[in-house]
């Protein structure tokens, strides 16, 4: 069934999505959950590099925020609750999610500054687009740190 596009003819349902939607330019952001807010800002800041766009204190109706900014437009959204988060790799056995750097070179300095603050990280491996590593963040969840290979 097709519906009446702004010229007045009939538009399938693809092309009339195509007409309504704006371009995408990337993810605005990712909320993690944590019992231990501060501790999971200092390893995305001070380990990995990020940097503390705001800090909300919790109150009567909603918890404790950070958000950090993670290069770009892009965030991550850290959320202090009373539940112990998810630690489950993905179907494909990754994190699921991950963060970028612009460098094999700066792949492996991050690995080694995670290895030298005592934290766990995997080797690098080589994927046909990209180069990956992931370790675990101090609740222990995973998250990917990749660098784009060039074509």
């Amino acid at each position: 069934m097709g519906v009446l596009d702004p010229e007045g003819k009939i538009a399938t349902w693809l092309s009339y999505a195509r007409l309504i939607m704006t371009d995408l330019l990337g993810i605005n952001h990712l909320t993690l959950s944590t019992t231990e807010l501060d501790q999971l800002v200092a390893y995305y800041t001070e380990l990995l590099g990020a940097r503390l766009a705001f800090e909300r204190a919790a109150t009567s109706a909603d918890p404790r925020i950070a958000v950090l900014d993670v290069g770009g437009a892009d965030h991550l959204m850290i959320v202090e609750t009373a539940t112990v988060p998810a630690l489950n790799l993905d179907p494909l056995h990754r994190a699921g999610w991950g963060l970028r750097v612009g460098t094999y070179a700066q792949l492996c300095e991050l690995r080694e500054r995670i290895l030298d603050a005592g934290r766990p990280v995997g080797q690098i491996e080589t994927l046909p687009t990209q180069w990956t590593m992931t370790a675990r963040d101090p609740d222990g969840r995973p998250v990917d740190i990749r660098a784009h290979r060039p074509r």
